[in-house]
């Protein structure tokens, strides 16, 4: 015999052998009577329930989604009767939980499809999960049309937005639509549940689109009303974080978000509201501002706290020694955090007695523990305004107890300039070479004729000015004045070797030695009349001339080339004419004095 399900119940009936043994048999029907009183089955209809059983069982075919009773468990299977000639098998996997755990015991119903009616091998096969995936489908598309909310736990992020399984299927909930306002950091919804409206569904493409932001909308619309109609300015209430960005954080005040500024978070420095604020966090805060028409709530936190500030005065003073971190560093500057919402500047010029820094990052960086001089306070600008350099002494102040006038120094030119070459003597302490100090007889435009930027020199001391920081040197005092040489050897009259160097309108410089020139005038070239110098002489051209005039003073020479040809006794008179009409002291020559200036030199 053999336990049928039947829409209406289950019975025992018996297998075809048994019914025609039980025709044949004299005590069939009394056999047959006592079956059927044994399991209180009429006997006058149990050809018709037969006759059910086979159109029941002739009824199923594969696709099918039916109920059934689970009647045992396998290592592999649950076996499920669902009112078939043989029980069905459905993988154990399809009821096994995210923990391992069985979901089913014998007894339970369960909806199944059916996979395979004659599979020789495994006998009826059946599959659980399809049988829900069918359901979820057919709950997700009556959402659709109904515009029911419909719940699910989002499993992971996509292009766009994130991954939500509803009941096995997965839908797609695009950024736009997550949130009434739009949500950075998605992955914050991870392993939620959220619930959402169905807006696209297409069953034979699988795809289905959810609206998280509509059901919101529809949520905080009926909050919103009672939430603007009880706030004003200056209110304190109670909200929760729903959003954090880079300039502040959104706060669910019932319907209606309000910002929170990262400036009103605290009264300190914040960098990263993260690191003030959670996510879901509930908070209490003061409404600042409230634009009833726009809906715009700004909010603050800091404002329920003291304020560092209004008592600032009682804690620092000018020229007291404090420690801080350095909390952010500008072009300007390092903002130093002395306490919980009391920052101070070191401006760059504060930073080094000197050095010459392009930025203040070259000396310190943020989360640097430093030590300063409070050099002043303002509580009502807030400002404290600090100073590094001042914890060590003014080199500059110190500089003529290291070094001395006349004193030689080695150090690395660092920059040059039109009007000559600064050069680093000691670190932070410059020394400018001027561009007429580099060389006793070079005419030196600019120091890059002579100087390049990063050599290392020798340079002598010349003046030292702490008060002003200025530390004067010189290069060409390394070695004796070739001038003055050249005037201690020298006397007006001396005949000397020289080579043309160059023509001027008015005359020619000759090379006498190094870098030594002095000046031939147009008119001592010749005994002739010159109109040009380049009628008389040649460049390079090497002459005797005789010095006419010595003034070591501006470092000039006058020479003359036909002097140089003539006797002493000749020349005395030209020279002595010479000089009363070049000395620059006598104004204009009248020819009254020259001839009177003959006339006493004749009489002598």
């Amino acid at each position: 015999m053999k336990s049928v399900v039947f829409l209406g119940g289950t019975v025992t009936v018996m297998s075809i052998d048994n019914l025609n043994q039980t025709a044949a048999s004299p005590a069939a029907d009394n056999s047959q009577d006592s079956a059927a009183a044994e399991n209180n089955i009429p006997t006058e209809d149990f050809g018709a329930m037969f006759d059910a059983y086979e159109e029941r069982v002739s009824s199923f075919a594969p696709g099918d989604v039916v109920k059934g009773t689970v009647v045992g468990l396998t290592d592999t299977d649950v076996i499920i009767d669902i009112g078939f000639k043989s029980e069905g098998a459905v993988p154990r996997a399809e009821f096994t939980d995210e923990a391992g755990n069985v979901t089913v015991k014998p007894g339970d119903e369960v909806d199944v499809v059916i996979k395979s009616l004659d599979n020789m091998m495994n006998g009826v096969v059946l599959s659980h999960g399809e049988a829900v995936a069918r359901q979820t489908w057919g709950n997700l598309e009556h959402a659709f049309n109904e515009k029911q909310v419909v719940k699910g736990k989002v499993v992971g992020r996509t292009k766009g937005g994130l991954l939500v399984e509803i009941e096995g299927i997965q839908a797609f909930l695009p950024g736009s639509q997550v949130d009434v306002r739009p949500i950075r950091n998605l992955d914050s919804l991870k392993n939620k549940e959220v619930e959402a409206h169905v807006i696209k569904f297409n069953r034979k493409r699988g795809n289905v689109v959810l609206s998280r932001k509509s059901v919101l909308e529809e949520e905080n619309s009926s909050k919103k009303t009672d939430t603007l109609s009880n706030l004003e300015e200056g209110y304190i209430v109670e909200g929760q974080i729903k959003n954090l960005t880079e300039y502040g954080a959104f706060v669910d005040l019932g319907g209606i978000d309000g910002l929170l500024h990262v400036t009103d978070m605290a009264w300190g420095r914040v960098n990263n509201p993260g690191d003030v604020f959670k996510v879901g966090e509930n908070v209490r805060v003061k409404v600042l501002k409230f634009d009833r028409d726009k809906e715009r709530i700004s909010l603050g936190y800091k404002q329920l706290l003291p304020d560092p500030w209004s008592t600032v005065n009682e804690r620092y003073f000018q020229g007291q020694r404090v420690k801080g971190k350095i909390s952010n560093v500008t072009d300007y500057g390092a903002f130093v955090e002395l306490e919980d919402g009391v920052e101070g500047l070191v401006h760059v010029t504060e930073m080094s007695w000197s050095k010459r820094m392009k930025h203040p990052n070259k000396m310190v960086n943020v989360g640097q523990d430093v030590e300063a001089v409070v050099l002043d306070v303002d509580a009502n600008k807030r400002r404290v305004s600090l100073g590094i350099k001042q914890i060590e002494s003014n080199p500059w102040d110190t500089l003529p107890e290291r070094y001395q006038i006349g004193q030689q120094v080695h150090g690395k030119v660092r920059n040059l300039t039109d009007f000559g070459a600064f050069v680093e003597v000691e670190d932070g302490i410059d020394g400018l070479v001027h561009v007429s100090d580099i060389s006793w007889t070079k005419r030196i435009k600019h120091p890059s004729e002579a100087l390049k930027k990063g050599q290392e020199i020798d340079a002598i001391i010349t003046n030292i000015d702490t008060e002003n920081r200025r530390l004067s040197l010189s290069i060409k005092d390394l070695e004796p004045n070739a001038w003055d040489k050249f005037f201690e050897d020298h006397r007006p009259g001396d005949v000397v070797k020289g080579k043309v160097t160059r023509f001027i309108s008015f005359g020619v410089f000759v090379e006498l030695a190094d870098e030594i020139e002095g000046l031939c005038h147009i008119s001592e070239l010749s005994d002739q009349r010159v109109e040009r110098p380049e009628d008389a002489v040649q460049i390079g051209q090497e002459l005797q001339f005789k010095i006419l005039k010595l003034d070591p003073d501006q470092k000039r020479i006058g020479l003359s080339a036909r002097a140089a040809t003539h006797t002493d006794e000749e020349d005395d008179d030209r020279i002595d004419v010479r000089s009363y009409l070049n000395n620059e002291d006598s104004g204009m020559t009248r020819l009254g004095d020259l001839a009177n200036f003959n006339f006493s030199k004749k009489s002598n």
